[in-house]
């Protein structure tokens, strides 16, 4: 019998990472169910548990050091390895938001979670991804992250932002220095599309299961399979 994967999810009490958790557990995977509030991530992975998959909350900041520190330790623990990272975790800030009205403060709070909490913990769980035979990382990113599409003329990306669409594109370019560095560990940016959830009032145009399946796919790569790309559904998406 082969052994189980071992995944963690951050933000997955809710929405894209609750269906992506879902997804990776309906796979047969034993998955983190990473997030900060403690009864919704307890009732999350009630939720998955009751569904059939073998889910568990893992208490997780993306803000805080010692809480990063305390999710690989129970990984530790409990496995003594990771497999698959997906983070998710992130934070609009305000949308649409003008750069000339942003605030170091707004541009702060936004980076703090959506670039540096994805650095905070997959650095603490690097040992333990290390470990795995066959290691992935993937982080959510966006359309709206694409200096390539923000720049081409008649492409609609929503509204001006000031802080949000540049933490994305932060996002990117750590993405791909982490899969130059990691050569062992496969590194990619998923591009969920325009997902109805709450970091946009639930307006978008796809479920959050649908919205899942590239992080899944990315998660679940073959060995031959790429590193250091930004994919959607329907392939490779220019940078």
């Amino acid at each position: 019998m082969s052994e189980q994967t071992i995944a963690l999810v951050t933000g997955a009490n809710k929405g894209i990472g609750y269906e992506i958790a879902a997804g990776l557990g309906a796979l047969g995977m034993s998955v983190g169910v990473g997030a900060r509030d403690r009864q919704r991530g307890e009732e999350a992975a009630a939720k998955l548990q009751a569904e059939g998959v073998a889910a568990f909350f893992v208490p997780l900041d993306v803000t805080d050091d010692e809480s990063a520190t305390e999710a690989a330790a129970l990984f530790e623990e409990r496995f003594g390895r990771l497999d698959v990272l997906v983070n998710n975790a992130a934070i609009a800030g305000g949308w649409p938001d003008q750069p000339s009205t942003a605030t170091p403060e707004s541009i702060r709070a936004v980076v703090e979670t959506n670039v540096i909490g994805v650095v905070r913990v997959t650095n603490a769980l690097l040992p333990l991804l290390s470990r795995s035979a066959r290691p992935r990382i993937v982080n959510l990113s966006s359309h709206v992250a694409s200096l390539t599409l923000q720049s081409t003329p008649d492409v609609t990306l929503g509204g001006v932002s000031g802080t949000y669409s540049p933490s994305k594109t932060y996002l990117n370019a750590i993405t791909v220095q982490y899969a130059k560095e990691l050569e062992n560990i496969k590194v990619n940016g998923a591009c969920p599309g325009y997902v109805a959830t709450d970091l946009n009032g639930f307006q978008g145009r796809d479920t959050p299961a649908e919205g899942a399946r590239i992080a899944i796919r990315l998660a679940t790569l073959p060995d031959d399979g790429p590193t250091g790309g930004l994919f959607d559904h329907s392939g490779p998406v220019p940078w």
